[in-house]
């Protein structure tokens, strides 16, 4: 068991989620973790153009005995820019990213910790792909994009992950904040793979978490243009930028 791991740095980045941010809030804060683990909150406005500061602001407010730390971008850089200045603040032992919807379950924090506890990783992905966890069915074609690109990555990576694409990566923060990471939209997801998997004797694990997907009407940003991007990060980050 590790014992030195006292704090979770859970970095979420934020884009006009004004009017449902507060329920990811109260589903983070709920969650007990082992170990007496702190929770440190790092969420990253990329300039919403709704109330989400507003939102965040009077929620952090709201609730004083939540460690939240408010950091915002003065232009859209995208969520990987987001990312990028959520790991760089983080200061606990390990740092889990969660999106700012409803589509992943914070109580399965636990099931993503248990390699990490158990003294076994040092990265753990969670995936939608692995089966025993609720699903929503929706697009055939994103699910067939996120394997395709979970295969291309692994070709390259020699890893096996089953999805590559997940927002549920919870890393070692020294690790991840030594990476020089720069793709500032979805194509964070290649880049962080192809980078982390090239640390030598790095332990990554993967974990079956449950998926709530949103569709383009409730709110979900990412598209097909995304997906070439990935492709193209893939190439890079494994091929041309070692």
């Amino acid at each position: 068991m590790i014992s030195d791991f006292k704090k979770l740095s859970i970095v979420i980045p934020a884009y006009n989620e004004g009017p449902t941010i507060h329920f990811i809030l109260d589903r983070v804060k709920a969650v007990e973790l082992p170990n007496n683990i702190e929770k440190e909150l790092i969420i990253v406005n990329d300039c919403s153009k709704d109330d989400t500061e507003e939102a965040i602001l009077r929620y952090q407010k709201n609730n004083p005995d939540l460690n939240i730390q408010y950091h915002k971008h003065e232009v859209n850089m995208g969520k990987g820019a987001a990312l990028h200045t959520g790991i760089a603040k983080a200061s606990g032992e390990y740092t889990l990213i969660q999106d700012a919807d409803l589509e992943y379950d914070p109580n399965e924090y636990i099931d993503l910790l248990k390699p990490i506890l158990n003294g076994d990783a040092d990265v753990v992905y969670g995936s939608r792909f692995m089966g025993g966890n609720p699903h929503r069915i929706l697009f055939f074609w994103h699910s067939i994009g996120n394997k395709m690109l979970t295969f291309l990555s692994n070709m390259l990576t020699n890893l096996n992950l089953t999805d590559m694409e997940t927002c549920y990566k919870l890393f070692r923060t020294d690790m991840v904040q030594n990476l020089n990471l720069k793709e500032k939209r979805f194509g964070f997801e290649p880049e962080v793979t192809a980078k982390i998997a090239r640390i030598p004797k790095v332990r990554i694990y993967e974990v079956g978490i449950s998926y709530y997907g949103r569709t383009f009407e409730e709110g979900k940003k990412i598209n097909w243009k995304d997906g070439f991007r990935a492709i193209y990060c893939i190439v890079k980050y494994n091929v041309f930028s070692k």
